[in-house]
């Protein structure tokens, strides 16, 4: 069992407070400690006593931290954290600010096993899971960095549906009022598919917002794109978005990052009109962006404008996504993109 209080929801410091013979109210100073102080070392806890301190540190329980390893900043304002892990992994993160909140995209994974072709992250192949003090850090630190994050993204390194356990945690961890109550309309999670997870995320009592990285409006295309496609096939896809918006009645984004000549058509966007039919829902249209070695570019301004225009008459609220973060390699798609040209 992790010794990271970090790691630790509230309801879980409080177990481990009582169990060491104190009293329960204490765990929530180690929790505001921790989340709101960003205290690293449990001798900072200075509302415990030095003789509670001294005994957590004997149980082998301490305070995580990620490295920070560099910082990069666009010309758009988009920033890029690099942290490095305890195993020597290295994980990316991305600061989207604008006059009205900072958006952080979030890693859950060091790499991704996922295989999408039009994305640098699955070029790396899959190294690790995060824990939920992985991914909370992010917050934590960047946070220190520019204040408060007001958004957080599940769209950075990885899956979040694949370690589905460290990923609802630190949703928690981030949403409770004693810690940094980031509201929970807030937070999205983007899947590329895992029908599974998405049907057991209605289940749970914190539902982020929910985005499904969709890209093509075909089974056949959609398999040369996403090979979960051949797991999880549209069909049992959009089932599976249907079962979860009739059990919360929330709006789900459908994510499309259009490739030049690939899927990009105005035969594909009315395909996708018909797909997307009966759904409450958004889409968000993103210009692919390159990295080494990929052999997709992105489409024109002008095709991209023309797709849109058939999801706008037919009533789908459609947002064009360009370019944040392309200059330093931290737009969607290009997350480790440095890395494969070390």
């Amino acid at each position: 069992m992790s010794k990271d209080l970090k790691d630790k929801t509230l309801s879980e410091l409080e177990r481990i407070v009582v169990d060491l013979g104190q009293k329960k109210y204490l765990a929530r100073y180690i929790f505001q400690f921790i989340h709101v102080e960003n205290v690293t070392q449990i001798s900072h806890i200075t509302p415990l006593s030095k003789v509670f301190r001294e005994q957590l540190t004997q149980q082998g329980y301490s305070i995580s931290r990620l490295t920070l390893s560099s910082k990069r900043t666009d010309s758009d304002g988009t920033v890029k954290y690099v942290f490095t892990l305890a195993d020597g992994h290295r994980i990316e993160t991305v600061l989207l600010p604008d006059e009205k909140r900072r958006t952080l995209c979030v890693s859950t994974q060091a790499g991704c096993a996922m295989g999408c072709s039009f994305c640098a992250t699955a070029r790396i192949g899959f190294k690790a899971n995060l824990t939920s003090a992985q991914i909370v850090d992010q917050v934590n630190i960047v946070q220190e960095d520019v204040g408060r994050i007001s958004n957080v993204v599940y769209m950075g390194m990885g899956e979040p549906l694949a370690n589905y356990d460290a990923a609802i945690k630190s949703i928690g961890i981030l949403n409770h009022p004693a810690g940094k109550n980031i509201g929970i309309r807030h937070m999205t999670v983007s899947t590329c598919g895992l029908v599974p997870a998405i049907r057991q995320l209605t289940g749970e009592e914190l539902r982020p917002r929910l985005a499904v990285s969709l890209n093509a409006p075909t089974d056949a295309l959609r398999t040369q794109l996403m090979p979960i496609n051949t797991k999880y096939p549209i069909a049992e896809l959009m089932k599976a978005v249907r079962f979860y918006q009739s059990k919360t009645h929330q709006r789900v984004t459908f994510e499309y990052v259009l490739i030049k000549g690939l899927n990009d058509s105005t035969n594909h966007a009315r395909m996708l009109v018909k797909l997307l039919g009966g759904f409450l829902c958004n889409v968000n249209l993103i210009e692919h962006n390159p990295y080494p070695g990929c052999e997709f570019a992105g489409s024109s301004r002008e095709r991209i404008a023309q797709f849109a225009s058939v999801l706008d008459r037919a009533g789908i609220e459609t947002t064009v996504r360009f370019r944040m973060g392309r200059g330093i390699q931290a737009a969607c798609g290009q997350l480790g993109a440095d890395w494969l040209v070390d």
